[in-house]
């Protein structure tokens, strides 16, 4: 493992707002120094997440209602359309991760994208969730085919990101779902290369403006042309 740059993560250190457990799992990865990062996003990217939490919500007679990307104030009591308080949201996806945390089905080409690209890039992934649920969710991924590095987080994602960003090669590709994370890691850690991912048409028509994202993906197709022409083309350039 290539020791971080250490002035760069004198200052990443002093601003990092990450628990200090996400902290621990990414400095114990296991990264070469000159291989590409894909650091990967898994709910609604690599697993249906939204599939189960609506069989869920449906069976707590509430709905998700797709008029934005969050939570609070669209998922609704079925009975009165009124949106579940803030305290019931969290109680919703609690329930949720309980039932369906282990037996989360991968979105089409996902694992086999990633395997290919695993033949020349090191993937990382970095998942928002309770560590309640971090040994169903290994569970979940290696049944499935996605036996690669995994790193909990929590919040924002720009510090965690910022911090893989010490070790290892590039280019850095950051794959994920949420707006908040895509401006999140473009604010800390600019030299990743972002790609906005999502494959739910609803969500993907009350999405903001990103500019700063090379790709707003909606498959796996796409997003694995356009990371090997990416690599390939800096390759060329280098």
């Amino acid at each position: 493992m290539t020791p971080p740059n250490s002035e760069r993560l004198d200052r990443l250190l002093s601003m990092n707002a990450s628990d200090p457990l996400t902290t621990s799992e990414i400095d114990a990865l296991a990264l070469g120094d000159t291989k590409p990062i894909i650091i990967c996003d898994v709910d609604e990217v690599i697993f249906h997440f939204l599939g189960g939490l609506e069989q869920h919500l449906a069976q707590q007679q509430c709905w998700l209602d797709p008029a934005s990307f969050a939570l609070t104030g669209n998922i609704r009591h079925r009975s009165t359309n009124e949106p579940v308080s803030k305290e019931r949201v969290g109680e919703l996806l609690f329930g949720f991760f309980d039932d369906y945390a282990h037996l989360l089905k991968p979105i089409d080409g996902a694992r086999q994208v990633l395997q290919t690209l695993a033949e020349t890039c090191d993937i990382v992934l970095l998942t928002n969730l309770p560590r309640t649920y971090l040994e169903p969710r290994k569970q979940n991924l290696c049944a499935e085919g996605f036996d690669y590095p995994l790193v909990i987080n929590s919040g924002a994602k720009g510090h965690a990101v910022a911090r893989i960003n010490q070790y290892g090669g590039r280019p850095t590709f950051f794959l994920d779902d949420s707006p908040a994370n895509i401006h999140s890691v473009a604010e800390i850690a600019p030299e990743t290369i972002l790609i906005h991912f999502m494959q739910d048409e609803r969500f993907r028509k009350v999405m903001p403006d990103m500019p700063q994202t090379a790709l707003q993906a909606e498959n796996w197709l796409q997003t694995s042309t356009f990371i090997e022409n990416s690599i390939r083309q800096q390759a060329n350039s280098g």
